[in-house]
């Protein structure tokens, strides 16, 4: 078996299940793509997936199903999908090893 393009930590798996049941029935799954933007030139873009797209990447892991953007798959590899809450703010993280750069604020970044 080929190696997942993301990984997600059980964080991540509980914040999605959690995002989910509150989704509408007709909701898959979570797509995750990037987009250009941000001060450093990319950043990550996620939504409710209803349907699989053509040629996109399916990952199913502990009961929650992410769909990656055909576009995003070689800036995605090898990354860590991770939830942090913190006291101001939660959020999805992506710790991706492709990264050359990163702005300050952790929005987008650069490979």
């Amino acid at each position: 078996m080929s190696e997942q393009i993301i990984k997600l930590s059980n964080n991540a798996v509980n914040r999605i299940k959690e995002i989910m049941s509150k989704a509408e029935n007709s909701t898959i799954g979570v797509r995750v793509g990037v987009k250009s933007g941000g001060c450093a030139g990319m950043s990550y873009i996620m939504e409710y997936a209803k349907d699989v797209r053509p040629n996109e990447e399916v990952i199913e892991d502990k009961g929650v199903k992410v769909l990656i953007d055909p576009k995003a798959i070689m800036y995605l590899l090898g990354t860590e999908m991770d939830y942090k809450k913190e006291n101001f703010s939660s959020q999805f993280v992506f710790n991706n090893p492709n990264e050359t750069e990163r702005c300050g604020c952790g929005e987008s970044f650069k490979v």
